[in-house]
């Protein structure tokens, strides 16, 4: 079977599979080095778990907001804690849709229903919001804020995009994930394609996850730290290292990543070589 006869929910676990699966990946958890309270077992098991929330988005069955839910719940069986939050964000609209075209249509149809789905999800996970959030998701009064200002699911990703980059892309039109699809094909087929996207990504503007736990200024070293090793001027394993040592996780690029590999598949792509 190749990928362009596949369904769309094999294709994006296909995709979540591949990317903890390259190597190495600078702080982010892949076949060489786990977490100390995730491994990579974790994340294959939530893509393996992830399967019904993504059929219900390739059927269109029920809302966006719904399925991120579904999808949260399903993958929330394990010690691992959240794998692929940021992933599904992306993934749910683009198997809904088929593709980036498909899920910009799909992601102006959502409503406050869809929203209110959405920070239920959120509050099962152990994702941190800003302490200054408006909308905070730990506050039992953001659901009915929401619902007062009658806020889509969209609107929810324009409040958080200022701030996160997997949110951003919703209103952007997926800028990102466009980009890092076109260098995995520009790259070549197999997981070196997915390492060398990962890396020029990372190295094109600050990780907001890193921001969220290290501030701004560890963001944009580690930044201009891919940069370096891109030139050739720093070591990809000691770039890794580091970044383990110092629990650095660009986590949102690698959110993003998936949706990119999600969206290369789907043009003929090939991960196997």
């Amino acid at each position: 079977m190749t990928c362009l006869l596949m369904r769309a929910a094999e294709r994006a676990q296909l995709a979540m599979m591949l990317e903890v699966c390259a190597y190495p990946k600078p702080g982010n958890v892949d076949r060489c080095h786990d977490y100390p309270d995730t491994r990579l077992e974790h994340f294959l098991a939530s893509t393996i778990f992830a399967r019904t929330a993504l059929e219900e988005a390739e059927t269109g069955t029920g809302r966006i907001g719904e399925i991120i839910k579904h999808a949260v719940r399903d993958t929330n069986c394990h010690e691992g804690g959240n794998t692929h939050f940021g992933a599904f964000i992306l993934l749910i609209p683009l198997v809904y849709g088929r593709d980036i075209a498909g899920a910009l249509s799909a992601i102006e149809k959502t409503d406050v229903s869809d929203a209110v789905a959405f920070y239920k999800a959120f509050a099962m996970t152990s994702v941190k919001m800003k302490a200054t959030d408006e909308l905070d998701v730990n506050d039992p009064h953001t659901l009915t804020v929401i619902r007062e200002r009658d806020m889509t699911l969209r609107d929810v990703m324009r409040h958080s995009a200022e701030n996160d980059m997997v949110a951003r892309e919703w209103v952007t039109g997926f800028p990102l994930t466009r980009r890092g699809a076109d260098l995995l094909k520009q790259f070549g087929p197999g997981r070196q394609a997915i390492v060398q996207a990962f890396l020029t990504l990372l190295a094109s503007e600050p990780d907001t996850f890193i921001i969220k736990k290290h501030g701004a200024a560890v963001a944009r070293q580690t930044m201009i730290t891919a940069r370096e090793v891109l030139d050739g001027r720093y070591s990809l394993e000691q770039f890794d290292a580091e970044c383990i040592e110092r629990d650095i996780n660009p986590g949102s690029i690698a959110d993003i990543i998936i949706a990119s590999i999600y969206t290369a598949l789907g043009e003929g792509w090939s991960w196997d070589f």
